[in-house]
């Protein structure tokens, strides 16, 4: 490896890490009113370095929101592969989707809802995880380890009660949290396919 090499593997480690801890900081305290001078110093960096990630602070939060789902998903989809059985797999699933959401705060998710690049991604991360909930109840019922439900029903449904979690309407509803209504939701699809 030349020192080129080892100068960009490094320079590469230390803006992976400035995004993680970027991550860390917009889930605990959302990310609209913070600016980008406050956001160096809480990153112990300067503004230059934030500026080699993305151009922008707007496009700092974009990279942020990106990293967390990204890394949502590849964690959610490690507690699928254990179980064997499906309704085991759907409740891992959505379980694990609690999981990944529990760090993040309410300020978080109402700047995610008014920010709408951040919306996008969100909105992205919630239809594809219904669709997966519908990938593993088709796969359920053909096994027979689900009780034959429409499954595409049963994906348009959480995507659905996704959308509501999303918006904010179950928690102003029911005052549950994104992570403590999916695992509300988790508990209700799981029960709905059990073979009765």
């Amino acid at each position: 490896m030349t020192s080129l090499d080892s100068r960009t593997t490094r320079t590469q480690a230390r803006r992976d890490e400035l995004l993680d801890q970027l991550v860390a900081l917009v889930l605990t305290d959302g990310f609209a009113e913070v600016t980008l001078d406050e956001l160096a110093r809480r990153l112990h960096c300067s503004k230059s370095t934030l500026y080699g990630i993305a151009a922008s602070k707007e496009q700092l939060v974009v990279a942020a929101v990106k990293r967390f789902f990204q890394r949502a998903t590849a964690a959610v989809e490690e507690h699928v592969a254990a179980p064997a059985d499906h309704r085991e797999q759907i409740s891992a699933y959505l379980l694990a989707v609690a999981e990944q959401l529990q760090p993040a705060s309410p300020a978080f998710f109402a700047d995610v809802a008014t920010f709408a690049p951040a919306r996008e991604i969100y909105e992205h991360n919630t239809r594809s995880a219904a669709a997966r909930v519908q990938q593993l109840v088709s796969a359920g019922v053909a096994a027979g380890t689900v009780r034959p439900v429409h499954a595409s029903f049963v994906g348009a449904a959480v995507a659905q009660v996704m959308a509501a979690i999303h918006r904010g309407d179950i928690t102003a509803t029911t005052g549950l949290d994104d992570a403590a209504a999916y695992r509300e939701l988790a508990g209700l699809v799981v029960a709905g396919v059990a073979p009765r």
